[in-house]
């Protein structure tokens, strides 16, 4: 018989039954080691298409034993839904699901801000390289979860400075641009979108027959790319039309991507981008943006071995720094002021590691807009790879 939320499976004279197994025998339940609290709660179905999976009122499960694992807490209690009558284990509403080493998850968070590598996260956590890929990859999906969830609801309170950070991943010949709107006052990260370019600039002989040979091989990227993300940029910015104040460079795209919004108020000041960048510059919040990401991403760092193999460690690397920026890192350094989020009233605090990773997130109760839910699929443009790895696993999405 099902039990209603937060009870377990009791015998008649009222005492927890045994711990089964799935095959349903009897199974040891680890006791003098450390172990799920008893008093963990699932909150909700974690199978993304059970009905109870995004509203859990009058949701049944019942205990259904536990398993043992090398690391700690070493007894993980299991569960079955009363529904779709599939098991889980409170394993599943941990970021460090399905990781076996779900130790370094934390450390690679914050290696990963501190400008470095891959290769020397790896060297010192005494692991494989792709070890720390994959886990900086969940990281990224994990932050895009949150940045959309812990972001302001409502009208905006500020006006919006956008700019574009131009990189490249794989090679020189496949930029990109990381279009941004951060908030005038409180210097808090609205929103990014990533845009594919073309190789522009000098160029020898050499180097333009090599460019032409890739175009014709993997096709040209879109030369209105620039102006489609902005405009996508400004719609996550400012979900609920209104009238906003917009600073920008004088890049001609972002007078052609307002007029895909015909629905919003915008009131366009534009800035040279020859102005010195200095705190009093109208583009000063997004030009510290820049300036975090070059200085906190190996990957971004000039004349770098570090960059990026593919688009979509871009986006996710980028996540991760925005979420940083916006609920972890003081104002100033020097003189403190709390958070972003703190200025624009959000939180009481800052947000530490252990709060960010407290709780996994999943993306069918967080409802991710496009183009977030393609970057959380890793379904950004890779030319040069032939089949780019997608997320798309079935228990672990």
């Amino acid at each position: 018989m099902g039990a209603k939320v937060g009870e377990g499976v009791r015998d008649v004279n009222g005492v927890g039954c045994a711990a089964k197994n799935v095959e349903g025998t009897p199974r040891a339940t680890g006791r003098g080691m450390e172990r799920t609290p008893r008093s963990f709660v699932p909150p909700h179905c974690p199978r993304s298409d059970c009905r109870y999976h995004t509203c859990a009122e009058g949701w049944h499960w019942v205990r259904y034993g536990s398993y043992e694992r090398q690391c700690a807490p070493r007894v993980i209690s299991r569960f079955r839904c009363g529904h779709c009558r599939r098991t889980f284990s409170a394993q599943s509403f941990s970021p460090t699901y399905w990781l076996k080493r779900p130790d370094l998850l934390r450390a690679v968070f914050q290696r990963v801000l501190t400008c470095a590598g891959y290769r020397q996260i790896a060297r010192e956590a005494g692991c494989a390289a792709t070890t720390v890929m994959a886990q900086a990859a969940r990281l990224g999906r994990h932050c895009l979860l949150l940045l959309h969830e812990l972001r302001p609801r409502g009208a905006l309170s500020e006006a919006l400075v956008i700019d574009g950070f131009e990189s490249f991943a794989y090679s020189q010949y496949h930029p990109l641009h990381l279009n941004l709107a951060v908030g005038a006052e409180s210097h808090y990260g609205y929103a990014f979108t990533h845009a594919e370019l073309r190789r522009k600039g000098r160029m020898t002989a050499a180097q333009q027959r090599r460019r032409a040979c890739l175009e014709a091989r993997h096709g040209r990227p879109d030369p209105r790319a620039i102006e489609r993300g902005v405009a996508t940029l400004l719609e996550l910015a400012v979900p609920v039309p209104q009238t906003v104040a917009l600073r920008s460079d004088e890049h001609d795209a972002y007078p052609r991507a307002l007029r895909h919004l015909p629905h919003h108020a915008f009131r366009h000041e534009r800035t040279s981008s020859l102005q010195a960048r200095t705190p009093g510059n109208p583009l000063f919040p997004v030009n510290l943006m820049d300036l975090q990401l070059r200085h906190n991403s190996a990957n971004h760092k000039r004349e770098t071995i570090a960059f990026s193999k593919r688009h979509s460690g871009v986006v996710e690397r980028a996540a991760i720094l925005l979420l940083w920026c916006n609920e972890m890192k003081p104002f100033s350094e020097r003189h403190g002021g709390g958070t972003r989020a703190m200025r624009l009233g959000l939180r009481r605090r800052p947000l530490s590691v252990a709060d960010v990773l407290e709780q996994r997130r999943f993306p069918a109760r967080v409802g991710l807009p496009e183009p977030w839910r393609s970057y959380y699929c890793r379904s950004v443009e890779e030319r040069e790879i032939r089949s780019p790895r997608r997320h798309a696993l079935r228990l672990a999405f």
